[in-house]
């Protein structure tokens, strides 16, 4: 997929199945920055298992054309991924009150094809309630990207359009994680990869002259390293001064191995970026993914935040700007 800019968007899975209703909750999910995929009915559990970049559930009370099985897919889905918000369409009814108290716990809200307005305001709460300037998303990219082709020989890096997750499910065996402080934000910056593709590639030459005995510590050395070289592409284009207090207020980190499942101690969404790294070499070698995501869960107030870029009037007094 090519690269991509613009807003932001939230990749929600559509549940429903209601032919009737297609085209009203298509057009409302491409009204409102939504990127709406839907699964077959054997496959919705083993896509919610695996998904690492959902933003919501869009569910119908009878999906699959089955009074009430939409209600019992919501408390099943919940159970397993508590942090996916599950918006609940309804027939006749908007609102959860005759629902048993265990099932209206597990959908945000409520609502009716006559009253999306319900629904257009429970995805801006729950999905895009926190602006992310387009200067530090089209940024992030582009120190990404060039980081990674520094990094690695014979690479071109792609990437999808940043969407906001509310996804904790972790992508592959193999990430990173480093801490972002500034006076504007304090959080952390995760890479996740697979390690038995950067091995195949490893052992191929394709970025270096590693022989058979690479292991896992050269993989977390790479790794590493491009972490390193991201945060200090960040770090010069973003961050003018130091935080005060920077150290004063801390959450834990809680990863379950067995769940694949990380926490940074925050219910808001994630800003995250899909990478996909293609041999130059072989057209038909199959590509490396890393996902990036971004959790400012202990301080945001983008209101601070600018780029450091040189200003006209530097770039006039430089000689390098003029008039025409």
């Amino acid at each position: 997929m090519p690269s991509q800019s613009g807003p932001l968007i939230s990749k929600v899975l559509v549940l429903d199945g209601d032919e009737r209703q297609h085209e009203r909750i298509k057009a409302f999910c491409e009204a409102h920055d939504l990127v709406a995929m839907k699964a077959s009915d054997d496959a919705a559990m083993s896509v919610l298992r695996s998904n690492v970049d959902l933003g919501a559930i869009l569910l119908w009370e009878n999906y699959g054309h089955v009074p009430g099985r939409g209600i019992e897919l919501g408390l099943e889905i919940h159970r397993i991924r508590p942090e996916l918000p599950i918006f609940l369409r309804r027939e006749h009814t908007a609102n959860l009150n005759d629902l048993p108290e265990s099932a209206q716990r597990a959908f945000r809200i409520a609502y009716t094809c006559d009253h999306m307005e319900l629904l257009r305001e429970a995805i801006g709460a729950s999905l895009f309630s926190r602006v992310y300037p387009n200067a530090l998303v089209r940024g992030i990219t582009e120190v990404t990207c060039s980081a990674i082709e520094g990094q690695f020989k014979h690479v071109v890096v792609e990437h999808e359009a940043p969407c906001l997750v509310k996804d904790r499910i972790i992508y592959g065996e193999l990430f990173s994680l480093i801490p972002l402080e500034s006076s504007w934000c304090r959080g952390y910056m995760m890479l996740q990869t697979e390690e038995r593709q950067l091995l195949e590639f490893l052992h191929d030459d394709a970025f270096g002259p590693l022989d058979a005995s690479t292991d896992f510590r050269e993989i977390n050395n790479l790794l590493g390293e491009t972490t390193n070289m991201v945060w200090g592409a960040f770090k010069n284009r973003f961050i003018t001064d130091e935080p005060e207090n920077s150290r004063l207020t801390q959450v834990p980190i809680i990863v379950n191995h067995l769940h694949r499942y990380i926490s940074f101690g925050s219910d808001d969404p994630l800003l995250s970026v899909k990478y996909r790294l293609f041999d130059r070499r072989d057209a038909a070698r199959e590509s490396i993914v890393v996902y990036q995501w971004f959790a400012f869960s202990l301080a945001w107030t983008p209101d601070n935040f600018k780029e450091n870029v040189p200003s006209l009037d530097s770039l006039r007094q430089a000689g390098e700007l003029e008039l025409f």
